[in-house]
This record gives C-alpha cells, structure tokens and sequence, in this order.
C-alpha cells in the first residue's frame, strides 16, 4: 500500500485530490493539510512514501517541504501538482529533491500513476516543462531571491534591511544586483520578470 499525504490550501482541490487517490485500491491516503506546516507536521508524524504537494501554501511551500524533507533524509518522496507551469519552479522544484512536478490541468488518470511511479523511484514531470527547465538556469540567489519578495510586497530598502537583518546600502547592492541579472531597469521589473519565470 502507497502511503500518501496530500497538501493544499485550496479546500475543494485538496478534497478532490484525496477522493481522487481513494479510490484506488494500492494508495491510501494518511493526511490531508491546508498549509505548509500542517503538512510538515504530518509528514514527520506519519512517515509517508509519497507526499502530494502544491507550490504556493501558507507558512511553508511545497519546495520548503520539499527542502526539508531531503535534509531530515525522510523516505518520502514528494510530487508537487500546481498550476504553475514556469521552468523556474520546475528547476527550483528539482534542486530540492522534488521527484514529480504535474501541472493540475493534466487528465486525472495520470494522477495515480505519477503517484505510484514515484513511489517506485522514479522521476514524473510535465513533458511541457522539462526541456524547458534544464534551458533557463535560475541566476538569482538565495538572499537575492528573499530581498525581492519584500521588495515585491512594496517594503522600502529599510523595512527589508529591518526583516532580513542587514543594511539597507547591502539592500540595495542586492536588489540592483537582481536587477542586472534579470535584465530589468528598477526592483518591481525585477519582481514581475522572477515571478513570471518561477524564481521567486
């Protein structure tokens, strides 16, 4: 029996998944979370083989989960299902361990079958994407990618400097730096261009 818990803060798809995976005889479904950190809660508690995940939760994303349960070494493997088709995410998606990425406008019937094929070890991604992926590296990072999420928010260089704990000249080094990476001309073009592409 596949063990499984399902993550999504979206209360009619995560009941909708979960119904869907019922209803297969090899798959059973341990764990339902709205958010981030309900799911972590579970996955820790529960030990699942797969855990099901979107992207974009409250508290934690799926490629949170997905990075903490490759460093915790967990035996579970995660297959994210969102509707974010942007190379960024996938790529992102892959370099935290990630072993499935479906996009939920995908026929239902390939649901159980990426389900049980990561299970198995082996990797699922939306054919779409994965040439997609692997052509556009993600060139910001990490502290780039957390100053224009506040800088995405409208935060001044002063209120991001406050929440991350740095200057705000080391700010605006970060943002301008992002900026020239991106091929944009101020922060909000910066914003939009990473949002777009799936780096933030």
């Amino acid at each position: 029996m596949i063990r499984v818990v399902v993550a999504e803060d979206q209360a009619m798809v995560l009941g909708a998944l979960a119904a869907l995976l019922a209803l297969e005889p090899d798959i059973e479904v341990v764990g339902r979370a709205a958010d981030g950190p309900a799911a972590w809660a579970l996955v820790q508690r529960e030990r699942p083989e797969v855990l099901l995940s979107d992207i974009e939760m409250p508290g934690l994303s799926g490629l949170d989960l997905a990075a903490r349960v490759q460093a915790a070494k967990l035996p579970t493997r995660v297959l994210i299902v969102t509707t974010f088709g942007r190379p960024g995410y996938l790529r992102r998606a892959l370099d935290a361990g990630v072993r499935g990425y479906l996009l939920k406008d995908q026929p239902s019937e390939e649901l159980a079958a990426a389900v049980r094929r990561v299970a198995a070890g082996q990797r699922v991604v939306a054919t779409e994407l994965a040439e997609a992926a692997w052509d556009l590296p993600d060139p910001l990072s990490e502290r780039e990618r957390s100053v224009l999420r506040l800088a995405e928010e409208g935060r001044s260089n002063k209120e991001i400097a406050d929440t991350l704990g740095l200057s705000p000249g080391t700010v605006r080094n970060y943002l301008h730096e992002a900026a020239q990476k991106l091929g944009a001309d101020n922060r909000v073009e910066a914003a939009r261009i990473a949002r777009t592409r799936g780096w933030l």
